[in-house]
Order: structure tokens, then sequence, then C-alpha cells
């Protein structure tokens, strides 16, 4: 873990920096976690894409490192200096894309080397970041889980911080 985003730890009682993306959907940050080469960025690309087909509000917020945030009871996402608007493609490089500058999360989506349970417990379909517990996928490298993310974020959207 990186010392927490200086703008974070101002804000909010707690912070940390995170290797992880994060992409908004409608209103709802999704923060997608996962070891280096999992797919986070290609997952991002997905899911940006996929919703703005079905005319839905769709933006990076950051790729690789996102500075999280409890602010009050939200947990706020901010893409990392000097990475602002910037995603990586494997065997492409770096491409600048519009960005957020933060984004409430309301769903965590965690890329697993190992195949998921096929039916979860329900304690495995939480996380909890910074004292905030929220709902949580998981997924292998493979692009199943777009449809369900989308479908789960457009359920959880909201205003910012209610």
């Amino acid at each position: 873990m990186s010392p927490p985003d200086s703008r974070l730890a101002a804000a909010g009682s707690a912070a940390e920096t995170v290797h992880a993306s994060c992409v908004v959907v409608g209103e709802a940050g999704i923060l997608i976690r996962g070891a280096s080469g999992a797919g986070k960025s290609s997952l991002c690309l997905a899911l940006i894409e996929a919703a703005e087909a079905r005319g839905l509000f769709a933006r990076l917020v950051g790729d690789d490192r996102i500075a999280l945030a409890r602010i009050g009871g939200a947990l706020v996402a901010r893409p990392v200096s000097p990475l602002e608007g910037l995603l990586e493609v494997r065997g492409v490089g770096l491409l600048r894309r519009p960005h957020l500058p933060a984004a409430r999360v309301r769903l965590v989506v965690d890329r697993m080397e190992e195949p998921p349970p096929r039916l979860p417990e329900e304690a495995q379909t939480i996380v909890e970041i910074l004292g905030i517990a929220l709902p949580r996928l998981a997924c292998r490298h493979d692009r199943d889980i777009v449809p369900i993310a989308l479908e789960r974020a457009a359920g959880l959207s909201g205003g910012p911080f209610d």
C-alpha cells in the first residue's frame, strides 16, 4: 500500500492508495481490483463500451492506481497523479481517455486467477474497504462479468453521497 493522496487524507478520516482501476457507470463507481495482468484495464474498456452502447453515462476514473478515501459513509475513488485520464492497453501502450476526477464506489469487482466459487457464500459477496461494506463480484479473466456488473451498478446508483 502506498501513502494516501494528500487531497484525500485531508478530506476524510481514512485514506489509502491501492493497485486497482475504477470506472463510473451512471452514478455508480466500480472499483476493479486484481494482480498485474489480471485484465483490470480491459474490463474498464469493456464496461465503458457496454454502458455507452446501452445509452448509459460511463467514464474512466483511473487505471492502475487509485486513491481511496472514506468521506462520511462513502468510499470515494480518485485517480493518482500523473495517471489521470490514462488507460494502459497491453501491446498498445497508454491511451488518453475522458475521465472523472472522483467517484463514489458502489461496487467492487475482483479479478481472480482461480475460478470463483460457483455459488458464493453471502460473506464472499461483501467486502469492507476503509470500514465501508460494499457489494463484491468475483470473476476470472473474461467478459462474462460485464453485463452482471452493469446490472448491479444500475441498481446501486444514487446521489453523490447518500
